[in-house]
């Protein structure tokens, strides 16, 4: 039983990772249906903030403060890659509405100029983030069953992030703009509201979700130049497994990505697990090619 536990808490760990990667590109792909390939390096981004607060404290704060690093350096991995991502919707995203393959390309090329900057001032080896003493260890509830505390952190950074998403979108004024704008642009545009800041602050938001999702997985192993191509197409998965503009079908999906890859793993082998859940995603979504959870919109149909 503990061995069961312990598998299911490993699937739903998975999925809050996912999940943390996917939000920000659940906001920007529902929002303005732009395919941006360089989400994974705002991920990068975020881990290399991480790393950038915790080589600072050890120069100039006292060993003894040395544990607050980490809640530092998420605020500012998500401030760092908003205002990134506002810069890149400004110069060059806005352009290229409408152009779902002019996107892919133009993003494709950001991320590689990204990771070459990443290089450049990092290093092309791969870095390592000391956890704060406080997320060692992990809480024991049986001899067979230990849960660490940073996949507990993780989990519980899933839940608040989602809890903020969930108060801006339907308990704000902002947020229920950016869904007028997703459901029907045109007519959003019509009463008023200005559909190009509403852009500009979804992109810039997705990418400082992004960025909290990176400086996360350095709790998790290494970071390097290239560590958001590692889950770029698992975020696509994700979202459009989940459906398209849906923050419940987002969980839905990683829930059922995590736990289904850790099973199959489990069972099987690392690889021909994720090769059946490949399959698995593949016929479901011929089956239902809009998603677990779909928008009600006349304009959409």
């Amino acid at each position: 039983m503990g061995l069961l536990l312990l598998q299911l808490f490993n699937g739903i760990s998975l999925s809050s990772i996912l999940l943390l990667i996917a939000l920000g590109l659940a906001i920007t792909f529902g929002l303005m249906n732009v395919i941006n390939m360089a989400h994974g390096e705002f991920i990068m981004i975020g881990a290399y903030m991480a790393y950038t607060i915790q080589q600072i404290f050890q120069k100039y704060v006292p060993a003894s403060a040395f544990g607050w690093y980490f809640i530092i350096s998420i605020f500012v991995a998500f401030g760092v890659a908003f205002v990134i991502g506002w810069l890149l919707e400004v110069t060059l995203i806005r352009f290229l509405y409408g152009r779902p393959l002019d996107s892919l390309l133009a993003t494709w090329g950001v991320s590689l100029v990204l990771q070459q900057l990443a290089r450049q001032i990092f290093g092309a080896p791969n870095v390592a983030v000391k956890a704060p003493e406080w997320l060692e260890g992990g809480l024991a509830l049986g001899t067979d069953l230990m849960l660490p505390y940073k996949r507990l952190f993780i989990i519980g950074l899933v839940i608040v992030c989602i809890t903020i998403i969930y108060l801006y979108q339907y308990h704000s004024r902002g947020g229920r703009n950016m869904q007028a704008v997703m459901q029907n642009r045109s007519m959003a545009s019509c009463l008023g509201i200005s559909t190009r800041r509403i852009d500009g602050q979804a992109f810039a938001f997705g990418s400082g979700m992004a960025g909290i999702a990176g400086c996360a997985l350095t709790l998790v192993g290494p970071i390097g130049p290239t560590i958001g191509t590692y889950y770029i197409v698992d975020a696509f998965m994700v979202v459009v497994l989940g459906g398209i503009g849906k923050i419940i079908g987002t969980i839905a999906g990683a829930l059922g990505i995590g736990v289904l890859s850790t099973v199959f793993e489990y069972t099987t082998s690392a690889t021909l697990g994720k090769v059946i859940v490949f399959t698995l995603i593949i016929a479901f979504l011929q089956w239902k090619p809009s998603g677990l959870v779909t928008m009600k919109s006349r304009a959409l149909d």
